[in-house]
Parts: C-alpha cells; structure tokens; sequence
C-alpha cells in the first residue's frame, strides 16, 4: 500500500544556467547573487580548454543538447548562456534559437546582449574593455557593440588563452589594469569580460577609485537575468549598475 502524501505548489521564480564545461567562477557568482525566491538551475555544455574562434563556434553544435538536460518539467522565465566570446562569434539570436529548442523558456539572454542593456541603462556609449584573451578573440565582441552603438575606446587583454590559468588571474591583477584604463582612456565605463574571470569583488573598490561605472560578464548576465523576473532585490549587488533606476528594453 502506497504512503499518502501531498504535493507543494513551487512558487520560486525559475532561472535556467547555461555553463561551459570550463568556467570555474560563473556558478559560484550566480549563487551569491540570485535572492531566495529564485531557483537556480544550472547545465553545462562541452567546451575547450583552450580558447580560439574557432572553439568558440564550435559550442554551436551542442548548446541545444546542454539546454535539454534542464529537468523536463521546469518553466523558466528565462535562460542565461554563460559565454561572452561564443556569443559574439555565434550571435545572440542564434544563442537564443539554440537554448529554446532545447528547453521552454519564457527568454533567452547571454553577456553580450546583457552588457548592451547595462550600458543602455548607464547611457554608456564609450567603453574600455579588458579581456583575459587576445584581441582576435574580442573582435566580435566590439564589432557587436558596434552595431549597438557602443564604441570600444579602449582595450587590453591578459593575452592568456587557458581557461585553467584565465580563472586564477588574481583578482588584484585585473583591479589594477582596470584603474589604470579608467584613468588613461577616454571611455565611460571599463567592462570585464568573461565569465571565468573573478570579478564581483572589485566592482565597487574600481568604481571608488575611478568614479566610473564598472561592469563584468557575470554581474551585467545576473542583472539581466533578474530583470526578467518579479523576483526581490539580489543577495549581493555589486556596483553602480545596480542602482541606476532605468528603463531598458528586454526580450
């Protein structure tokens, strides 16, 4: 004879994580930020350990699949694609197509796509960007951005293609080559990109020594990822981003 039970509603706004099989520092970041009444889950999609165009492109293939594996049942309000490179070179509709065809989502977003709402939301048109990659690697990004009317003023990279070393850059290390581009480019904010790179901690340190707005993958991805959602304000808010009382079109 089978127990008797009863069945709970789930009333937690559901987030659905694409992750590369990499990235060390994504799913830590979007655990301190996301507030109780989300439900995080998370998938991971095959990736190199080793970052070219051409590894880049190749997540294409099998981004569906990674999607697929989100439990059946879940109903996203919306699912973020944890790779700022990849979706410059694979483009941020075809990231959508992708992760839809693999699980029901109510929205699809990825860095690229949330940066450009950041800097929408900031009034952000110049913007230093600081990559852990060569600047081949980040030429999609800024002709994206181009095409969203955000000039690259400037860019520096750690010119480091493994993703095992991109994610033990000290923190301190990217601290400083942020300060130093704030103080000698003509830019409006300095981005961080990558999802592996450790940022959240020296958001507001770099901002308090700049007076600049600063903005990282996982922070932008985050805020945009909430924006989505009814949910409450985050457990951890770095930044001014946070704070700017806009409106930005999603979707």
């Amino acid at each position: 004879m089978a127990l008797p039970y009863t069945l709970i509603p789930n009333d937690r706004s559901q987030i659905g994580l694409v992750v590369l099989q990499s990235d060390e520092s994504i799913e830590a970041d979007m655990r301190r930020i996301m507030p109780p009444s989300v439900e995080l889950f998370v998938s991971r999609v095959p990736s190199a350990t080793t970052v070219s165009s051409e590894s880049l492109r190749n997540m294409e293939t099998v981004l569906t699949q990674a999607a697929s594996l989100f439990p059946v049942d879940a109903r996203f309000q919306v699912v973020g694609y944890g790779c700022t490179s990849a979706t410059a070179h694979i483009g941020a509709g075809r990231i959508a197509e992708l992760v839809q065809a693999g699980t029901h989502t109510d929205a699809v977003t990825e860095p690229v796509s949330a940066l450009v709402a950041a800097c929408q939301a900031l009034k952000v048109k110049r913007l230093g960007l600081i990559s852990p990659y060569v600047a081949s690697v980040s030429d999609q990004l800024r002709a994206a951005l181009a095409e969203n009317g955000i000039t690259v003023t400037a860019f520096e990279s750690f010119e480091e293609a493994e993703e095992s070393k991109v994610v033990r850059i000290a923190p301190e290390s990217i601290a400083q080559a942020a300060i130093e581009m704030a103080v000698s480019s003509d830019c409006d904010a300095v981005f961080l990109s990558c999802t592996n790179l450790r940022t959240l901690d020296i958001i507001d340190e770099v901002e308090q020594a700049t007076g600049l707005p600063v903005l990282s993958s996982n922070q932008v991805l985050a805020w945009h990822l909430l924006m989505h959602t009814d949910c409450e304000s985050p457990l951890f808010a770095p930044g001014r981003l946070w704070r700017v009382n806009a409106k930005v079109q999603i979707g």
